[in-house]
């Protein structure tokens, strides 16, 4: 179970999306060696992806703008050099803020078209009014894609999956075919209830379908980096999964029964889930206010 401490950091994390903060002097990025070639690096925001060999350094998602450097610091320290590629899991700005900074160095970006166009034209999370303007030219993907592409470098597959409508209309997981690692960005959060972001195509039927896929390109041995937590398995994931459609179900029923998400709340739906799943960003009532209208 995550602890209190960290609940507080990760609400910090996530949706101060642009802004720098004090604690970002002293934040630390680790490294979590996964394969021979591929590591989890955990700082402020989410975890990102590291796949390093001779082909050239590929990065997952790249944090705060101020933790750039550190970042390239952690990549050096395992043999990587400065990021060839760098793939946005969705646009959200603790994913997303050390673009600028990427691309002046050279790195080529990719993502979703979705998450080009949030990034260009700003956005807005309504529930932590948080307002982020357009980035600039030099921190857009350069390469966007509808469905899905593929990377063939240090000796694997690199299979990038669109996720449609489930953290965000944007999501992409990341699929290392040979290594047997799958980086699952938001829509994995392991622990805990996930923050879905429904008024940027969020919602969590998506989700759901979304860690079906997840599953159903795992194994036993299969090994998941998740957007926040630590790494995890498919067992692991059944678990959530379970959560989810539980938490569906019960939403989708007083949906139909016409209940307003004031009633939704006060029904106590997910009060059995809440010891496990509610120690995460947020308690159960908290959640359902945030995704009901996405049910």
């Amino acid at each position: 179970m995550i602890t209190r401490t960290i609940t507080i950091s990760l609400f910090v994390f996530l949706f101060v999306f642009s802004q720098v903060v004090s604690a970002q002097e002293e934040v630390k990025i680790e490294s979590i060696q996964v394969t021979d070639q591929i590591y989890m690096l955990t700082g402020q925001g989410g975890n990102l992806g590291l796949f390093v060999g001779q082909d050239g350094t590929f990065l997952i998602d790249d944090q705060f703008a101020p933790l750039s450097e550190k970042i390239i610091g952690a990549i050096t320290s395992v043999g990587g050099d400065s990021p060839k590629f760098l793939i946005n899991t969705h646009f959200h700005g603790d994913h997303t803020g050390g673009n600028e900074n990427f691309g002046k160095r050279g790195t080529l970006i990719f993502s979703h078209n979705n998450v080009r166009d949030r990034l260009r034209h700003g956005s807005y999370i309504r529930e932590f009014d948080m307002k982020r303007s357009g980035v600039e030219d030099i921190a857009l993907p350069v390469v966007t894609f509808s469905e899905d592409i593929s990377f063939h470098l240090n000796g694997d597959e690199v299979h990038v999956i669109h996720i449609p409508h489930s953290h965000t209309d944007g999501d992409s997981i990341i699929h290392f075919r040979s290594a047997n690692v799958i980086h699952a960005g938001d829509v994995v959060f392991n622990g805990f209830y996930p923050f879905i972001d429904v008024n940027h195509g969020g919602s969590i039927k998506g989700m759901i379908t979304g860690v079906k896929k997840i599953i159903a390109l795992s194994d036993g041995n299969t090994q998941i980096i998740p957007g926040h937590g630590p790494l995890t398995d498919k067992a692991e994931l059944g678990n959530y999964l379970k959560m989810l459609e539980t938490a569906y179900e019960r939403l989708r029923k007083l949906k139909a029964e016409g209940k307003t998400i004031q009633e939704a709340i006060e029904s106590t739906p997910l009060a059995d889930l809440e010891e496990e799943w509610g120690d995460g960003i947020f308690t159960g009532d908290k959640w359902i206010g945030i995704i009901y209208s996405g049910v």
